[in-house]
């Protein structure tokens, strides 16, 4: 395969509150961004490097990574290869109710630990997907239940309950109202301060140190996800684009497939179709050298979801399609 990169972002009608991505990337990168719910991954081919506030970690295969809502990361090739995985993003809501029915915890259920050696844990991930891509929607969904409630119950805890915030997290919170309400023409940072009645570099740092990136990063993060929340309704990418304050589709394109894996027309087609889809076989991960793994499991194959001859599944949303993002 060389360093062809593909990816494949898609729901299934009958898995509702879940997206999954399986996806192989070399010069792909993510920059800063977080999720509104919950996200569980499971590499299958390489290293991937999440990158945290606070520290980097290196995901092989054999390993889980589980994120909580809201956590800003960016992720980036670990080695030269590249890496490929599968995904899941439960919703918060989800992963709430299973918990619920499954545990002892109370209030925001999360995950100290954000990546874990579990190799039991990382092919439960591929089970739903697998499950899913040939249409089983019972079982995608009896091991998704089965793999969160193992997850909550081996590295789960609530979440302590946030402090008192001080003035300048209030005003980063409402700084961060004022860019919701007004994503197609927000103000600048001076005049967003002026706005708030304080300093520019007092805001910055209030902000930074509330939600993990400046205003400017947060900004393009909301407006693709109102993007993907448009798109999902059915609306033109041209319009979305214009809708969320994007100056016109490359713009939008450029940053929605930066952030979310896939060209927003891809992520709306995975929407739209309904039933019988054909899917593109999935080329394996062939990497030009054994990546390292920490857990000593090898590397696996990323299971190709058409079968030979252009076989087609049933109940699936699903578009793949190679692509070329200029990070």
């Amino acid at each position: 395969m060389g360093e062809e990169e593909w990816a494949r972002y898609w729901q299934h009608e009958q898995l509702p509150g879940i997206d999954l991505l399986r996806a192989r990337y070399v010069r792909h990168s993510f920059p800063r961004h977080s999720h509104e719910g919950y996200v569980f991954g499971a590499v299958s081919g390489g290293v991937e490097d999440v990158v945290l506030p606070d520290r980097t970690v290196h995901a092989a295969p054999g390993s889980v990574v589980m994120l909580n809502p809201e956590v800003p990361h960016s992720a980036r090739a670990g080695v030269p290869e590249g890496w490929a995985y599968s995904t899941l993003y439960p919703s918060a809501d989800v992963v709430a109710e299973i918990a619920a029915e499954t545990t002892a915890l109370r209030g925001t259920v999360g995950f100290a630990e954000v990546e874990v050696a579990d190799p039991q844990g990382a092919r439960m991930i591929r089970e739903v997907h697998r499950a899913a891509e040939e249409g089983n929607a019972l079982a995608a969904d009896s091991v998704l239940r089965i793999l969160v409630a193992r997850l909550l119950r081996r590295y789960g805890s609530s979440l302590p309950a946030r402090p008192p915030r001080s003035a300048g997290f209030r005003n980063a919170a409402r700084a961060r109202d004022v860019l919701e309400s007004r994503m197609a023409e927000p103000p600048s940072l001076d005049e967003l301060a002026g706005e708030l009645g304080t300093s520019p570099f007092a805001l910055l740092r209030a902000f930074k140190q509330q939600y993990g990136m400046p205003p400017h990063t947060w900004l393009t993060n909301a407006r693709v996800r109102r993007a993907r929340a448009l798109l999902d309704l059915g609306t033109a990418p041209a319009d979305a684009a214009a809708a969320v304050g994007f100056t016109d589709q490359p713009h939008l394109n450029r940053h929605f497939t930066r952030i979310v894996g896939v060209p927003p027309g891809a992520y709306q087609r995975s929407r739209r179709e309904r039933g019988v889809v054909p899917l593109a076989e999935e080329p394996a991960f062939s990497p030009t050298r054994t990546p390292p793994a920490r857990t000593g499991a090898s590397p696996s194959r990323t299971s190709g979801v058409a079968a030979p001859g252009g076989a087609v599944r049933k109940n699936v949303q699903d578009r793949a399609e190679p692509f070329t993002v200029r990070s």
